[in-house]
């Protein structure tokens, strides 16, 4: 049965998941049509706090509705198209890759910012050793466990500060926050750092994932405000 649409005895019920999760997406949808935090307003990255955003110092939880269950025994990543060697890595083959710490921050379309964030993971350098893209490569496309995707160029991912993270804050990386493996590319809004990433795709063309099909901005740098279409 599937988990959006339930037969009952009086006809298809629309499932409380289901429900949240339209609701999440509606709401967000009204956002960009309403330009929810424009300032109007564009920043160098020097100015450390890009337009319209607040300082905050926990961790808000966002999501569609749906926070998958990952066990590290059924994780798997799959990383492949325009490259010469794609992989499937499983827990223990994403944990043999060399391990690295980094400090970056975090900005949220939402318009809260967190300073400093401590993550452990893989380099993106790393990855694009491993699989070594073709040359003809532009873009990359991620699908996540709950079925989100979003898109990046290739320059983009490919920057010193992108890493595959599994932990933050010297804690694995938990359920709500996108564990066990998430993407992180901080100079760009956060719904660009797929959570419960499963697939990484090189793409020799840009493909829009969930939320730049929705209304929102297909290159989002916070420093621009780009945050709708």
């Amino acid at each position: 049965m599937d988990e959006a649409d339930k037969q009952g005895n009086d006809g298809p019920e629309i499932s409380l998941i289901g429900q949240i999760r339209d609701k999440l997406i509606g709401r967000k949808q009204d956002w960009s049509r309403e330009g929810r935090g424009l300032t109007g307003a564009t920043a160098p990255p020097a100015q450390r706090l890009p337009p319209g955003q607040r300082l905050v110092t926990d961790w808000p939880v966002l999501d569609l509705g749906v926070q998958p269950e990952v066990p590290k025994a059924a994780f798997r990543l799959a990383i492949d198209g325009a490259v010469a060697n794609p992989v499937t890595l499983d827990w223990d083959g994403f944990m043999a890759l060399p391990q690295q710490d980094s400090v970056s921050d975090m900005h949220c379309v939402t318009t809260w910012s967190r300073y400093d964030n401590h993550w452990r993971g893989v380099s993106i350098r790393t990855i694009l050793d491993l699989v070594r893209p073709h040359p003809e490569a532009t873009h990359v496309l991620f699908e996540s466990y709950d079925d989100y995707t979003t898109n990046l160029r290739l320059d983009q991912f490919a920057a010193e500060d992108c890493y595959l993270v599994h932990s933050w804050e010297g804690k694995p990386l938990t359920r709500q926050h996108g564990g066990p493996v998430r993407v992180l590319v901080p100079r760009y809004y956060l719904w660009k750092s797929a959570k419960w990433v499963r697939r990484i795709t090189f793409a020799t063309a840009d493909r829009k994932g969930f939320w730049e099909t929705r209304g929102y901005n297909n290159n989002a740098d916070p420093w621009a405000e780009e945050r709708y279409a």
